[in-house]
């Protein structure tokens, strides 16, 4: 009987013990220098033109949330928007290079997107009417955001005869490429669409000119030498409709896969100070369908795959285009509108955070998600708008997390991801730590690395992140624990719209500073600390 409850006693004591276990791991914060800088509107989120009909792997997820079929009146949609008070939206998407606009002498028809074996992405060109633009420019207006809008860089284009080089493969490269387009840019119908967006008095923050055109193409590519020569034709057209300097928009391109060789030639062709914003797109996880998809988003030895890809990115805009921040134009994580039940959920924020925290340290401007509405990947539910879990992680980014960028790093498990940057609107830093682990809490202090002999450093180091005042801290976990939730909740509280469909208070738990952030499996925790002294954000 006695052996019987030893062992029982013994069974109890290791289950605790495993269930209770912490890691404790210092987190080193490079305070004297940034290593890199975003723009004040580094989140970015996309709307596209996908009709309800667009469908992948035998579902069709995108509803009423198309450009040319959303509710412009919902009042989450708008609410959600203003939450961020300046939140950037870029309008724009495969089927854009097919859209015709309704204005002016060049546009004579206006039809609907239908489906087309031939055509580009299985649809027809389609039309966007002035009453339309109208709405969606009164809705920006009114959320404060600052809009980029991608324009049709294929009109008067044709497909190269199939003795030149389509299909053939690129250079230094396994892609097999996409049908080429050939001919001069017809320049006509964009510029009277911006002319009657100047003349209303619509607030565009920035141009982007083709999706995915560029390198092998996705649908069909452009070569990058006439492609260069297009956008010094679309910023004298931006100059001469926005005569205000300081008024007057940006322009960015290539929008679509990275290549270096044609990213070179396209940033020496177009020249100093044309390219404002060198646009990349990223879907590092693969296909929606992929069964695997969840164990990629929480396995950081993959994660860090795509790190090559942003860091040469950021190398050819330093070499070529030092006048044209890089930026990612588009990002879904899973192409074909996302994973059916993963890319909606908590899981998701392990990929979707710790990419915004991997770009932000290779000098990375902007970080669109794509998308706003729409599909399985959006920020919003595709049919009851209702904010999903990475809407949430994206607020406290913006929120909180400011455009100086600082080294962090941590000699502890590849599971806990850390970033750090100068607080956006408060004195010290701010954190995120990302657990992708289930089963391990970490223990985290914040060190300060201020350059000084080692001695000195674990000194002034030994209390955590120096000891001083109170620390605000927003601990995201998934409802039930159940990482395929939709709901999210925050310091322990489920995150949902109030009574009148506005986005709910965010507010931190306050603790002491001197204390280590206890990070929970499968969790993700903003930090603010006011106390922290770091030169760099002085």
């Amino acid at each position: 009987m006695g052996c019987k409850v030893i062992v029982i006693c013994s069974i109890v004591l290791s289950l605790f013990i495993g269930l209770s276990y912490a890691e404790e791991v210092k987190v080193v914060v490079r305070s004297v220098t940034s290593i890199a800088k975003t723009d004040e509107n580094f989140i970015c989120a996309t709307l596209d033109w996908w009709p309800r009909n667009k469908c992948d792997y035998n579902q069709c997820p995108w509803e009423n949330a198309g450009i040319l079929n959303l509710d412009l009146d919902n009042k989450i949609l708008a609410n959600a928007i203003k939450a961020f008070k300046s939140l950037r939206i870029r309008v724009g998407g495969s089927l854009q290079d097919q859209v015709v606009y309704k204005v002016g002498k060049h546009a004579k028809k206006c039809p609907q997107f239908k489906l087309k074996h031939e055509g580009l992405f299985g649809f027809s060109r389609g039309c966007l009417p002035m009453e339309r633009w109208d709405r969606l420019n009164k809705l920006f207006n009114q959320t404060g955001a600052h809009v980029t809008f991608s324009l049709n860089a294929l009109a008067g284009r044709k497909r190269a005869k199939p003795d030149d080089e389509a299909g053939k493969k690129m250079p230094d490269s396994d892609d097999v490429a996409m049908p080429l387009m050939v001919g001069k840019w017809d320049h006509r119908n964009a510029y009277d669409l911006m002319e009657y967006t100047a003349s209303k008095g619509y607030k565009i923050e920035s141009y982007e000119l083709g999706n995915e055109l560029c390198g092998s193409g996705v649908s069909v590519r452009v070569e990058a030498e006439p492609y260069g020569k297009d956008m010094i034709t679309l910023k004298k057209m931006i100059k001469r409709l926005y005569p205000n300097p300081t008024a007057r928009p940006k322009l960015l391109g290539p929008g679509g896969f990275y290549d270096e060789e044609w990213f070179k030639t396209f940033l020496q062709t177009s020249g100093p100070n044309v390219v404002d914003g060198l646009t990349h797109h990223i879907y590092n996880l693969g296909a929606g369908v992929d069964p695997t998809l969840i164990n990629k988003i929480q396995d950081p030895y993959f994660l860090d795959g795509v790190a090559e890809t942003y860091k040469s990115v950021s190398t050819s805009a330093e070499l070529y285009g030092p006048w044209a921040g890089a930026w990612v134009g588009e990002s879904g994580g899973a192409y074909n509108s996302g994973g059916k039940t993963v890319s909606h959920a908590f899981v998701d924020g392990f990929w979707y955070l710790d990419q915004l925290g991997m770009t932000s340290t290779f000098n990375h401007k902007a970080f669109c998600r794509q998308a706003l509405i729409g599909g399985n990947y959006a920020l919003l539910n595709t049919t009851t708008f209702i904010p999903n879990p990475d809407y949430y992680g994206a607020l406290l980014w913006h929120r909180l997390m400011g455009k100086k960028v600082l080294g962090a790093t941590h000699g502890g498990s590849p599971y806990l991801r850390a970033y750090a940057h100068c607080s956006k609107k408060t004195k010290g830093i701010s954190v995120l730590l990302i657990n992708m682990s289930n089963s391990t809490k970490f223990e985290v202090s914040v060190v300060n690395d201020l350059n000084l002999y080692p001695q000195e450093w674990e000194s002034m180091n030994e209390n955590g992140d120096e000891g001083l005042g109170e620390r605000e801290e927003y601990h995201l976990t998934p409802e039930n624990g159940n990482i395929l939730s939709d709901v999210v909740l925050l310091n322990g509280t489920p995150l949902k719209l109030t009574e009148s469909d506005d986005i709910p208070a965010i507010d931190p738990k306050v603790v002491d500073a001197a204390l280590p952030i206890a990070v929970a499996p499968d969790s993700i925790v903003f930090a603010t600390l006011r106390g922290f002294r770091a030169p760099a954000c002085a």
